[in-house]
This record gives C-alpha cells, sequence and structure tokens, in this order.
C-alpha cells in the first residue's frame, strides 16, 4: 500500500474544517453547508487510514523471518541432522582465501555461530576457476 493516501486524506480533512470554521465565521452558508457535509466522510476515511496502517505496522513487527522458526518443541536442543546443516551452512557462508600463486586456499574453519545469525536463503555455488582465468 502507499503512503500517499496515508498522508493526503488527513491533510484533505484538515483543510476542509479549517474551510468549515471560516466559513462558519465569515457566513458563507452555502460553503460552510458543503465543506460540513463532507468533512464527516474524510474524517472516516483518515481513521481508517489510519487504523489500517497501525495494524500493517504491528503486523510486520509481528512476523518471524521462516529461516529463525524452530521446527522442534520450545525449549529442546536441535537434532543432530539439524545442528549438522547448520555447520555446513557457516562452512558454505565461510569465505576463501587467494594464495599468491593463483590458487585456492582452504576454506576457513566454520565457526559456532547463534542460530538467529545464520544465513535465511542459500547461497550461489561459487564456479570454480579454469586455467584460462588465472
Amino acid at each position: 500500500m502507499s503512503r500517499w493516501p496515508l498522508v493526503t486524506v488527513p491533510a484533505l480533512t484538515l483543510g476542509d474544517l479549517l474551510l468549515w470554521h471560516w466559513s462558519l465565521a465569515g457566513r458563507h452558508d452555502v460553503l460552510a453547508l458543503t465543506s460540513g457535509l463532507t468533512l464527516p466522510a474524510l474524517a472516516i476515511a483518515s481513521v481508517c487510514l489510519a487504523v489500517v496502517a497501525a495494524l500493517r505496522l504491528v503486523a510486520r513487527g509481528a512476523r518471524v523471518p521462516l529461516g529463525l522458526v524452530s521446527r522442534t518443541r520450545p525449549g529442546r536442543a536441535p537434532t543432530a541432522p539439524q545442528a549438522e546443516l547448520g555447520a555446513i551452512a557457516t562452512t558454505a557462508a565461510a569465505p576463501t582465501a587467494v594464495r599468491p600463486s593463483g590458487g585456492l586456499a582452504a576454506p576457513k574453519p566454520a565457526t559456532a555461530r547463534p542460530p538467529a545469525a545464520r544465513p535465511t536463503a542459500p547461497r550461489p555455488a561459487q564456479v570454480p576457476l579454469t586455467s584460462a582465468d588465472r
């Protein structure tokens, strides 16, 4: 949803309210009647837009990324396959150093990271260098 209506409709409501007050004070009856009839509809629309925006903000904050959702019950340690997958993910994500001779060094050892710091999406595989690329 764009933010344009969230800014425009309350601005129109405020402008209509100011026009209504000015037209009542200046005894402009037709203008006061017109702006007075449109004011409730604009006020209701402004309140509805504010409620929808607040609900979306709360829903966005309550959403948990799929990579952080545990398939085990809360309080249990991960099973061996889950722990092994975490080690594989950290090994695959570890950068490799390039030797001056052009060959690839062995990957750095995997370090234990908390589950929240693990990558949520698989990274693309690196293409090995050929003799033409060196």
